[in-house]
């Protein structure tokens, strides 16, 4: 029997349409499993040490040049067995699975020496902190493929407590370094292992695609300055799952470049999936969206996060000059817990690199929907601040009920912003309870390519 062709063509459009769902932003559905190595080497055949005192540097750089030549043989492991792996700055290598075994423990040196220096990065024209070069993170990759860094939950501990006093101290020349960070490449895996005391982020990937970064727990003192734990940075194709984040600052950030320099380089953070994770940030946000974002943040999906004991659950931060944009993000299913300000959209945060920037050179911020949502002990809902230029638009608030506290004066504090909201506690501003946004809401409530039949 033959299908008449109009239901052919409605079958095919839909697997067209499950096709494209699938190619979104449901990165952590697509597992990135890299191969099995079929050679293995141990740090202490390169006469590594570990004691916690003695420098292994040369024994990790030494180590990993050496299973540069397995590459085209299907790739090599470094194992690194129990014990306290003292290092400074090393790179690594494609096609490579580094292995901390349970009970290993790679330390940073407390010795800036022992840490390289480094150009800035092209998207932000000078280091974070201070102009001009910076320190290289602790693990390095760059226009690597294939590279894996996992284990039984062993730890890479930064050692950050010198480098927060020199930060607080203004006693650096150049910005701090990060625990590990990957530059231009792809396929990148990060498993099974705890990040310690980072001097400042402690996973990176900055121009990556293809990044699975899952089931890692992250933790930096309540008191370390500006902290960060996973900073997909002008990166696409990335998934964070099943991770459990506690620092100074943010937990995660979401970012894109720095004002002009990020403009100009003109990568985006695309086709970001987080789900199934634990977020904690002291004095910034659980998660947080910029505020460097010139190349555009876009198709981010957040599902099943809880987000507590911080000073903001969720946060969107740009500013003149910036450029960029931030929008078509879904963030739903989440819980938070003992926060002073659950949502946040600032159009005034964050500084410049220098004075070359463009102020007329406005963001964009649309399309952000936030769905089923329970808030217990929040001091502020809301705080939307847009900017008067180039104010907020399709902010859509949809079943959310937030338990206010007795220490809060105002729910939500709104300026240069629109949406739409239903069945929202307490009740939103009016800037948010209109109605004829509603459609450009209901739009983005599925993942992109995805299609409600109603």
């Amino acid at each position: 029997m033959k299908m008449p062709v109009a239901l052919l063509l409605l079958l095919a459009l839909c697997n067209a349409i499950k096709i494209n769902g699938e190619e979104s932003n449901e990165q952590c559905d697509h597992k990135l499993r890299l191969d099995p190595r079929p050679h293995s080497v141990s740090i202490l055949e390169f006469g590594a040490v570990g004691d916690g005192k003695t420098l292994n540097t040369i024994a990790f750089q030494n180590a990993i040049f050496y299973l540069k030549s397995f590459a085209d043989k299907g790739g090599a492991q470094l194992y690194v067995p129990p014990g306290r792996w003292l290092t400074g700055s090393f790179n690594l290598t494609s096609h490579l699975t580094l292995f901390l075994e349970k009970g290993a423990v790679i330390l940073g040196s407390q010795d800036p020496s022992h840490w390289d220096i480094v150009e800035p990065l092209p998207s932000y024209g000078r280091g974070i902190e201070l102009p001009g070069r910076r320190y290289r993170s602790l693990v390095n990759g760059y226009m690597l493929r294939d590279v894996e860094i996992t284990g039984d939950n062993g730890t890479i501990d930064g050692q950050g407590s010198v480098w927060w006093e020199w930060f607080t101290s203004h006693s650096l020349n150049y910005s701090r370094p990060h625990l590990v960070e990957f530059v231009s490449s792809e396929y990148v895996l990060v498993s099974n292992i705890t990040f310690l005391n980072a001097p400042a982020y402690n996973i990176h990937p900055v121009y990556c695609s293809n990044v699975h970064i899952h089931n890692i727990s992250v933790h930096a003192p309540s008191e370390s300055p500006h902290t960060v734990g996973i900073v997909p940075d002008s990166s696409d194709n990335v998934c964070i799952e099943d991770c459990n984040i506690s620092m100074g600052h943010d937990a995660i950030a979401l970012k894109s470049g720095w004002d002009e320099y990020g403009i100009a380089y003109g990568r985006p953070t695309a086709n970001v999936h987080i789900r199934r994770a634990h977020l904690q940030s002291s004095s910034g946000s659980s998660l947080a969206f910029g505020s460097e974002m010139s190349g555009g943040i876009s198709d981010v999906q957040v599902e099943q996060v809880h987000l507590y004991n911080s000073f903001s659950g969720i946060e969107f931060r740009t500013t003149r000059g910036r450029g960029g944009y931030i929008k078509e993000i879904i963030i739903s299913d989440v819980e938070l817990l003992n926060v002073n300000t659950a949502f946040g959209a600032i159009g005034n945060y964050g500084s410049h690199p220098d004075d070359k920037f463009d102020p007329g050179a406005l963001p964009v911020l649309q399309n952000i929907t936030l769905q089923n949502i329970i808030g217990t002990n929040i001091t502020v809902a809301g705080n939307f601040t847009g900017i008067q230029d180039s104010p907020f638009t399709s902010i859509c608030l949809s079943n959310i009920s937030l338990s206010i506290n007795a220490a809060s004066s105002t729910s939500w504090i709104c300026s240069y912003v629109s949406g739409f909201s239903e069945s929202v506690f307490p009740e939103p501003c009016p800037d948010l309870e209109k109605s004829n946004t509603s459609s450009s809401c209901f739009s983005i409530l599925k993942p992109k390519g995805r299609v409600a039949i109603l």
